[in-house]
Order: C-alpha cells, then structure tokens, then sequence
C-alpha cells in the first residue's frame, strides 16, 4: 500500500505536524500566546527582507523570460502543452489564489477604504487608492513568487530527469549526492511541512467564511462544532477527488469554478454600478502601474501610515501576505510545474504571471468595487459589518443585490471548490515529495496527507482563527524565502549550461563575427 513512501521524509515531516495538532488541541491558549509574540517579532525585524525578497522573485521571473532563456521549454525541445490553454488556466488560478479571492474580495477594498493609508478615509480616493492597493498584493509579486518554484522544479524534473523533489531544484549546487543526502532531505522535509500548513491555513480561511454564510443565509449556528463538521465533511470529498486524478478531479472543478466565478462577476457588473466599475478600475490600473515600484519598496520608516491608521499598516498587511504567498509557493509552485509540462518559460511568465494579475484586478473591482460603491451612495453598513466579522463582508455586500440568496450561494459554493481544488492539489504534491518524486504517487499517500491537512485545518482554527494564519505565515515563511534565494542561484547556474541556451550564444557571438568581418 506505502511501498512507494519515502519513510524518513515522511515521517519526520509527518511526526512534527502532530506534535502541532497535538498542541493546538491541548493547549490552544498557549499555542495563541507563543503566536502573538512571534507575529510581533517577524513584523517589527524582518518586515524589510519580505519586501526586498519578494522585488528579487518578480524580478528573476521577468529577466529570465525576457533574456535568451525565455525560449527553453519546462519539458523536453519536442514536447507540446499536456493542457489546453483555458485549462491550464483554470487550474492554475483555482490552485493559486483560490479561497483567499473570495474571503478578501469585499473585506480588504472595504478596509482600505474605510482606513486609507494614503488618502482621506471614505472618499472616492481613498476607493481608488483601495483597489490600486488589492492589485499590488494580489498581482505581479505573488505570483511571480510561485513562478520561481514552477520554473525551477519544471525545469530540472522535465527536462533534466530529476525527481520531482524541491531538493533537485539545488542539483547544480550540491550534486548527486547532496540532493539525496541529509540535506536535500532536510529540504523536502522543510517543504512537505510548509506546504500542508500553507493549504491548512486557507482552509482554515475558507470555513470561517461558508459557515458565516450558512449562518446569515440558511441559519446553520456559527459554532466551533459546525466548522470542524465541515472541514471533516469537505476533507473526505477532496480525498475522493484526489484519488481520481489530475484529469478527473482537479481539471473538471478548476473549470466548473471558473464558470462560477464569471457568471457572478458578469451579474454584478451588469446589475450595479457598470459605468462606475469601468471608470475606477481604469483608474486604479493607471495608479496601480504609476506606484507599483514605489510600493514595493515602502517600510513607512517614518511611521506616517501607522500614525494614520493606528496600526503597522505595511506589516499587518503587505508583509503578512509576501509571508503567506510563500507558505503556498512549495505546492502552488510544483502544481503549476506538473500542469506547465512543454511550456516554454516565456510562456509560462507572460499567461502565468500576467494574466492572473489581470483577472484579480478585475475580481477586485467588480466585487470590491461594488462593494465600496454601496458604502458611498447606496445602502452602507459593510464598513461596520467588515470590522465586525470580516468573513461577512461578501455576505452583507449581496443584500443591496436582487437574487442575493443566490449570490451568497454561489460565493459559498465558490470557496468550497476552491477549498476541494487546493486540498486536492497540495495532497498530490505532497504524495509526491513523500514519494520520491514520483508524478502519480499511491492513492493511500495521498489519502494520508489529506487526513493530514484535515486535522490541522482544524488545529489552527482552534488556535485563533486568522491570527493564527498569519503567524504561521511569518515563521514558515522567512526561511522558505531564503532557501528561494538559493534555488534563484541553481536555476540560473542550470539555465547557462542548457545546450538551447549554449546555440543562442553561439549564434549571437558568429553573428557579431560576420558584422566586424
């Protein structure tokens, strides 16, 4: 049943994952406790490497795609793409961004809006300067952060043959023996745990929000019992669906989902304010390219943010999502790898980096957007009741809308298949680092870490909710982005030895030859 199970990796990785559950269920107060002062600590010392870090991802991404190694294919020279195009597509985004769309799709324009770092809070500025703000941190850099991963395993499990295991990723750097030694097992380890406590956490997002919308819908109580159900009742379905495959499972609710998404996008825009939407997402893309740089780089040193809003703006949200972004790039990025199969690397940056950035500004507009323009000249109240219960903010958003038991149903059908689509992808990654490698691990395996990811669902919601979430961020993801750094440096070193690489070179320098001959 496990003869294909790598025991060290697994166990080990396995063995501290209990350890955590374990905690959480014993002593949840504690395990709150120990979150704050760490969420503190990452926040107040090391906010500056997340930003610097995450400029570093976006630019590796753009720099490799645009420079002769753009032409290299994630596979072999004759392969061809193993996905149509709107599959492939539909994949990567459900797999990518997911329940976090839908969860912070009213909530964090609302904020922003109501509390505006740059602007005077409420105005239509501030509205402008709310979505512009949603673009940054759900665009270009995270992103480009999963592009890293999915470049770099892509390239050496499909096109050099190595196992498909982060710790081949360092084959340039360590060797044969390295990669399967202590320390490439270290690295699988380390990635197996932070890929089940990344997809945990935005599952542990993603219940607060349906049973929030059970609650204020059909009346289901709102109660610690009902969320653990549905995690119990959603992990089993997602068990299923993984044991049916990439074909069967994953491609068929990417696309269902997809289907959903642009059924309500189109109601909203269609049924509100369309004008307006058109005129302010205009607006805040033109914002969004002018300050993207700039926010990029903004600590607010001075504290004039944190003045304003009465809290440390840059790190309760831009710092915490670089964090959290990284906690998905292990599973997120070695998804995308399998699905991106004969691709080129050019390909793979310009549709998976830049057209899901387009897609989330448009999310954002339409549903913040919508959101936002009820607050200025329609019913109100989604201010309070965001800062109230931020899973409510979609919820309370649908009552200026007809049909809005149906809007509420279908954003909760939503995030529930963004729930099955994200379990489903990380259980496949991790039966395949626990694995060896192999692309189709045992179903058992996968079963396993889906039973796994369940528990530990369950563990954080018992340890503080969305606090909880954004401490596991910060300390899984500090690390994980230097071991990204390191794995830059071997893709780099990898790519400038590829013999397609090598005969660009070679026809550029007798080129040269010819124009002084």
């Amino acid at each position: 049943m496990f003869n294909k199970l790598n025991k060290k990796v697994s166990f080990v990785s396995g063995g501290i994952i209990a350890l955590f559950v374990l905690w959480a269920i014993i002593s949840p107060e504690n395990v709150q406790s120990v979150f704050s002062i760490l969420f503190n600590f990452f926040i107040q010392k090391f906010g500056w490497f997340y930003l610097l870090a995450a400029v570093v991802f976006v630019l590796f991404c753009f720099i490799v795609a645009f420079s002769k190694f753009g032409k290299i294919k994630l596979g072999k020279d004759d392969e061809e793409p193993v996905y149509s195009t709107f599959s492939w597509f539909a994949m990567l985004f459900s797999a990518g961004m997911g329940i976090g769309l839908v969860f912070w799709g009213v909530a964090e324009p609302i904020n922003h809006f109501a509390i505006s770092p740059f602007a005077e809070d409420g105005t239509r500025e501030a509205a402008v300067i709310a979505l512009r703000t949603c673009f940054f941190h759900w665009g270009i850099h995270p992103w480009a952060s999963y592009g890293v991963m999915a470049i770099a395993l892509g390239y050496f499990q499909f096109r050099k043959g190595l196992p498909a295991l982060a710790s081949s990723i360092f084959h340039p750097i360590l060797g044969d023996e390295g990669i399967r030694g202590p320390i490439g097992k270290t690295i699988d380890i380390v990635t197996v745990i932070i890929t089940l406590m990344g997809v945990a956490t935005s599952l542990g997002l993603g219940t607060l929000q349906v049973v929030t919308g059970l609650e204020m819908v059909y009346g289901f109580p709102n109660s610690l019992l009902v969320r653990v159900i549905f995690i119990a009742v959603v992990t089993v379905i997602f068990i299923i669906s993984a044991r049916s495959g990439i074909e069967k499972g994953i491609k068929w609710l990417s696309n269902i989902n997809m289907s959903i998404a642009a059924i309500l996008l189109i109601f909203l825009a269609i049924v509100g304010p369309t004008l307006w939407l058109v005129n302010i997402f205009t607006e805040s893309i033109g914002s969004y390219l002018n300050n993207v740089i700039p926010l990029s780089f903004f600590t607010d040193s001075a504290g004039v943010v944190a003045e304003k809003t009465g809290y440390d703006w840059v790190g309760g949200w831009t710092v915490f999502y670089w964090a959290w972004w990284i906690t998905w790039v292990p599973f997120v990025g070695s998804f995308l790898a399998r699905i991106s199969r004969g691709r080129t690397i050019r390909e793979f940056v310009l549709a998976g980096l830049v057209a899901p950035t387009i897609l989330s500004a448009i999310w954002f507009t339409v549903v913040g957007g919508s959101a936002i323009h009820l607050e200025l000249f329609g019913i109100g109240g989604i201010v309070d009741a965001t800062f109230n219960d931020v899973s409510t903010a979609i919820f309370v958003t649908f009552n200026g809308y007809p049909l809005t038991n149906l809007l509420s149903t279908l954003a909760m059908l939503m995030v529930t298949i963004f729930f099955l689509t994200s379990a489903d992808s990380a259980t496949f990654v991790l039966g395949m680092y626990t694995c060896n490698g192999d692309l189709e691990p045992d179903n058992s395996v996968k079963s396993l870490w889906g039973i796994f990811i369940g528990f530990t669902a369950i563990a954080l919601l018992l340890s503080g909710g969305l606090s909880a979430v954004q401490t596991v961020s910060f300390v899984l993801g500090g690390p994980y982005m230097l071991l990204m750094l390191v794995m830059i440096y071997s893709v780099v070193k990898a790519l400038s030895r590829d013999k397609e690489y090598l005969a660009e070179e070679s026809k550029y320098t007798l080129s040269e030859e010819e124009k002084i001959g």
